[in-house]
């Protein structure tokens, strides 16, 4: 997958990032049985060894279940994101939590990402054992010892940056004792979170609790307020309308804080960020009319499902669906399970349950069957799953469909987040069925 590049420079300078453990050097780690479905006479090779035999996922010696990633779905994706981001304007710091893959990480920054979002301590931690110089974390931050990790990492690495959420003077508190007492001598940048609205997530909910976070913020030595965010996808009843009028609100907020010279010392950019990944399209029409302020804006989205979008949720949901002009995110995921037992005609059982499966929010979604018999691949016609154990799908079948034990299942799935999180290395597979390359995944 290549190595990761330094985000501040653009994308013909390619200049390495200084990493704990770079990119390239995942390639060096032993295949053995940590890793689910890797065929196993690869016991013992390097996974660079293991994709440079190219092997095919069906006849290579794979065993089933095996998840697989399409390598053009993926590719079709990253630049999908890296034109509509240039086309309107908007710095991109994708959801690392979706895959948690320094590989993608990798290819999201050589596709012009400015940086990659967090919502823990870990992530960010593995982010930087990457060589991450630009971290989002889209929550406010009350781990003494993570914050002190950070104030290390600050304080070592001057290129680091770091821009964390706050949305409360409590939090503010204990951010600067836990930064006073870490010795820290960089201030951690920071932006008041804007909640969504009654009944949703995290977030301050008024304009005058905003201001008293900020002045909190203020009052330290620690922290640096550098803008606003939130998390649209969080908007009660959501609806384009409602999501626009809480984008404005946010904009709002900062034109405000920016009126009364709270972005004084922000370091001559002001930070404006939202955007999941339902409906960026509306964050991107809003952020259009931001006007301008005393330092520029960074706009900067979010979205981190794009990478390897779905065949449910995200399938719906997706803002392409509403500005088809723009373009059309392909799924990439497919699960491969067997045929294990065909106890009658209209109940078959495959070997993949919820160990290996999404089932969060929708059940896998039976796509193509691949004969046992002669490898001929035909619509899985009549084929549906209609429930999960742990280690067996449960599959119906209607009169007359074709189905028996030994054939191979290829399954579609719903939720990336929860698909990625199942498997440690995932082939990443050619259309013609070829094994490219192998993505390591840090949950």
């Amino acid at each position: 997958m290549g190595v990761a590049y330094d985000a501040t420079t653009t994308s013909s300078e390619e200049t390495p990032l200084a990493a704990d453990r770079p990119v390239s050097g995942l390639a060096d780690e032993l295949v053995d049985h940590r890793f689910k479905a890797l065929p196993p006479d690869a016991e013992g090779l390097t996974v660079g060894a293991l994709a440079a035999e190219r092997r095919n996922l069906f006849t290579g010696g794979f065993t089933t279940p095996v998840l697989a990633l399409s390598a053009e779905s993926v590719e079709h994706n990253l630049a999908l994101l890296e034109t509509y981001a240039e086309r309107h304007g908007l710095a991109f710091a994708p959801h690392g939590k979706t895959s948690m893959s320094p590989q993608l990480f990798a290819r999201q920054l050589e596709h012009g990402a400015w940086g990659i979002t967090a919502a823990v301590p870990h992530q960010a931690r593995v982010y930087r054992a990457y060589g991450i110089r630009r971290i989002f974390l889209a929550n406010e931050l009350v781990d003494a010892a993570a914050l002190r990790w950070i104030a290390g990492e600050l304080d070592s690495d001057p290129e680091f940056r770091l821009i964390c959420y706050v949305d409360s003077v409590r939090g503010v508190e204990l951010m600067d004792e836990a930064l006073r007492a870490a010795g820290a001598t960089r201030p951690v940048d920071v932006v008041v979170e804007l909640g969504a609205g009654e009944g949703a997530r995290t977030g301050v909910r008024t304009e005058a609790e905003c201001a008293a976070v900020a002045d909190a913020v203020a009052a330290t030595g620690t922290l640096r307020l550098v803008g606003v965010a939130g998390y649209e996808g969080e908007v009660p009843d959501a609806s384009g309308e409602r999501v626009r009028e809480w984008v404005r609100r946010l904009v709002a907020l900062a034109v405000d804080f920016d009126r009364a010279g709270r972005f004084a010392a922000a370091g001559g950019e002001i930070v404006i960020s939202a955007g999941g990944s339902a409906w960026f399209d509306a964050v991107a029409d809003v952020f259009a009319e931001i006007p301008e302020l005393s330092a520029p804006v960074l706009k900067l989205l979010r979205s981190g499902a794009y990478v390897s979008h779905d065949d449910g949720h995200y399938r719906h949901l997706t803002p392409f669906n509403r500005v088809p002009e723009e373009g059309e995110l392909q799924p990439a995921f497919r699960l491969w399970a067997q045929v294990v037992s065909r106890p009658t005609d209209e109940q078959a059982f495959l070997n993949a349950g919820k160990r290996d499966a999404a089932y969060d929010l929708d059940l896998p979604e039976a796509q193509v069957v691949r004969s046992g018999r002669d490898g001929s691949v035909r619509p899985a016609t009549g084929v549906s799953v209609s429930g999960l154990s742990d280690q067996h799908a449960w599959v119906r079948t209607e009169p007359g469909a074709e189905l028996e034990v030994g054939d191979w299942v290829g399954m579609g799935l719903s939720h990336p987040c929860t698909s990625f999180d199942k498997w440690q290395l995932i082939p990443l597979v050619a259309a013609d069925g070829t094994v490219t390359d192998y993505l390591r995944t840090f949950f």
